[in-house]
């Protein structure tokens, strides 16, 4: 997958407003491959739901999305399995993990899935996050700034054109926020994906190619 287009998409609950301004929604929006990208929103404009559309998870909008040049809202189940496995990861902003089981097994029973990533490699990634202690320890009981990082390595051992970071720093201080940017850009650069970063907030300190509002 080379691009992400957005054509004049808007979703339903918009549909009656005139007084819409945004980079994103009734607008033309061109995501690239190998750039990086904050879409920045205030509470209540759709963040999550702009999520659950690149992820094929919602419909309710008008307007066109396109992988490449084809329009996702005929893709059938089968194609989108593979899309979610091989082209398009996210990390999401309420973390799902398994709670009952320990970190290590959280990011494994992904990468196990897709074997894109040596054990050597997950072990130094829960080092360099500050929570190699933890990874035989359960998810459930992890604190909510641990459980981020966990997500946040699952999402990495998933290839991707693209990577989608919902909100992904709520829960993490600068230094932690800055190691888990380092990891973004290193993927970036090895994989050439595409990096599509949301925010109401506090940001993920990478270097964007493009900012929009949403």
């Amino acid at each position: 997958m080379r691009q992400i287009l957005l054509h004049q998409v808007l979703p339903q609950v918009f549909a009656q407003r005139e007084d819409l301004v945004s980079d994103v929604w009734r607008a033309e929006v061109c995501f690239e491959r190998g750039k990086s990208y904050l879409v920045e929103a205030g509470s209540g404009m759709g963040k999550s739901t702009f999520c659950s559309y690149l992820m094929g998870y919602r419909h309710d909008y008008s307007g066109q999305i396109c992988f490449d040049d084809q329009d996702i809202r005929h893709f059938p189940v089968s194609q989108w399995v593979d899309i979610r496995q091989h082209h398009l990861g996210m990390l999401f902003q309420e973390m799902r993990l398994f709670p009952e089981l320990t970190a290590w097994e959280n990011v494994e029973i992904k990468n196990r899935l897709t074997g894109q990533i040596d054990h050597t490699t997950i072990e130094r990634w829960f080092e360099r996050l500050g929570i190699e202690d933890k990874l035989h320890v359960k998810a459930g009981i992890l604190s909510q700034g641990q459980q981020q990082r966990v997500a946040f390595m699952r999402a990495l051992v998933q290839p991707s054109d693209f990577l989608i970071v919902d909100e992904p720093i709520s829960h993490l201080d600068d230094i932690n926020a800055q190691l888990m940017a380092d990891m973004v850009e290193e993927v970036r650069n090895q994989r050439i994906c595409g990096i599509i970063v949301t925010s109401i907030g506090k940001q993920l300190p990478l270097v964007y190619d493009r900012i929009l509002k949403l």
